[in-house]
């Protein structure tokens, strides 16, 4: 692999922004890649907005993605998939967990929350959307829908499905790995149907 791969990773405190990124450094390190990550908190609470960079390749020489060159961007909430879309490529592709989680403004009447984003963002880019809470739900832990979203993405990165399992096994809660493990299952297999 010549050029280095953009991939971000948006969503709001407590959606497992942070784990996802761990597992994708993992992944990027296992493959041995060059890797960089960077992870901006707006608020760390659990509802602030949380932004991952992460960068892989023969040599990275910085952690920060550009507007315009993420060549994925996971979103694991509609509104958060909004506001950071301009950072993808032309030729890139969002993978959104379709999931609304109201802002502050929101939830205390100062703005309202946007309709239709899904489709606004279809018209200017290649959408994937999965609804991953049902699909984490159905499984039997709600809390692995990032997990879910990781493994519909993990289509359009470099790395085999095997691969990403053992990271992943290292990585989660030693109690947590099989659930992990059938949720990113689930996602892969998921992104092969709607390919």
């Amino acid at each position: 692999m010549k050029t280095t791969k953009n991939i971000m990773i948006v969503g709001v405190g407590g959606q497992g922004t942070l784990l996802t990124s761990r597992i994708l450094g993992g992944i990027t390190i296992h493959a041995g890649f060059d890797v960089k990550l960077s992870e901006v908190h707006g608020m760390a609470q659990r509802g602030g907005s949380v932004v991952t960079f992460v960068r892989y390749g023969e040599k990275v020489a910085e952690p920060i993605v550009e507007e315009g060159q993420a060549d994925v961007l996971i979103a694991f909430e509609r509104l958060e998939a909004y506001r950071y879309a301009h950072y993808l490529k032309k030729d890139g592709v969002l993978i959104l967990n379709d999931q609304r989680i109201d802002p502050m403004p929101v939830v205390i009447g100062a703005a309202v929350y946007p309709e239709n984003i899904i489709e606004m963002l279809q018209s200017r880019h290649k959408v994937i959307a999965v609804d991953a809470m049902s699909i984490a739900k159905e499984l039997g832990n709600a809390r692995t829908f990032n997990i879910v979203v990781l493994g519909v993405a993990a289509q359009h990165m470099d790395f085999s499905k095997e691969d990403w399992l053992e990271v992943i096994e290292k990585l989660v809660p030693p109690k947590t790995v099989e659930i992990n493990k059938k949720a990113f299952v689930t996602g892969f297999e998921l992104q092969k149907i709607n390919a």
